[in-house]
């Protein structure tokens, strides 16, 4: 579209301006076909592109619920599936929930399950999905299971900032929603009740959702777990290395102080 400044284009646009375009108005009158400006309609100067980018991705940022700075930083680039004593087994898991999280970030459609023990990258993987499709300007929305049900339930409070039907539903219809740490909810009919509408409706609906949990799908309740595994929409992966924290001791146990290691040299 051409546009034209809200003041008649002059030779030179004024020193003291912001932009030679708008004048540091923000603004622009749109050409209309003549060439003339149409002052009876205003578009963004072009030069407020990048402060309105900035606005768009903190207003996607914080509806995604990705504002801590600890899943603000788990990407693909720092994530480690070569992670030290592991089994040839346990990498290649690791390694193939790392390909099957960035495929799915790249064109998400339908599940992915991440199943494992805590520390073992679930959380990592499904918060750099999130920050992927961030990057790229679209909505998703993260959320922590347990933290999610006590929120819906506070949302009930007429004191509450956010009804309990917006939150419901901005959850549920959500374009890409990750749900992380299903399973450590309190296992009251309630929650119960919520997770299932949730789940029932995106596997209904095939809405693109990423899970991640760290129980076992017998210890999930059957409605719930039968649409996890469910192949026709979902890819559930167990994610087989342990706790990164047990690679960490065990590297430095086997990684002998320098003035040891100096001595067994000599």
């Amino acid at each position: 579209m051409e546009t034209l400044s809200n003041a008649e284009k002059s030779e030179e646009a004024s020193p003291s301006s912001a932009c030679p375009i708008c004048k540091g108005a923000g603004f622009v009158h749109p050409l209309l076909p003549s060439g003339k400006p149409d002052y009876s309609r205003t578009v963004p100067c072009s030069c407020t592109l990048p402060e309105r980018e900035k606005e768009h991705q903190s207003r996607l940022r914080k509806y995604s619920g990705l504002e801590a700075k600890l899943l603000k930083n788990m990407t693909f680039d720092n994530f480690d599936w070569k992670r030290g004593n592991l089994t040839q087994k346990q990498r290649y898991s690791l390694k193939y929930a790392f390909d099957a999280a960035l495929d799915f970030a790249k064109s998400p459609e339908n599940w992915l399950v991440f199943q494992g023990v805590n520390g073992c990258g679930k959380t990592h993987l499904a918060a750099a999905i999130a920050n992927y499709r961030l990057k790229a300007g679209e909505l998703v929305k993260f959320v922590v299971v347990p933290d999610f049900l006590d929120h819906l339930r506070s949302s009930f409070s007429p004191e509450s900032a956010v009804s309990y039907d917006r939150l419901f539903e901005e959850v549920k219809n959500a374009p890409l929603l990750i749900l992380d740490d299903l399973g450590k909810q309190s296992t009251t009919p309630w929650a119960q009740e919520k997770l299932y509408q949730i789940i029932n409706h995106r596997y209904n609906h095939q809405l693109p959702t990423v899970v991640t949990t760290n129980c076992t799908t017998d210890e999930i309740d059957p409605p719930l777990s039968s649409r996890l595994v469910d192949p026709k929409i979902s890819n559930f992966l167990t994610l087989l290395a342990p706790h990164y924290r047990t690679d960490a001791t065990l590297s430095r146990k086997k990684t002998p102080p320098p003035e040891k290691a100096a001595k067994l040299n000599r």
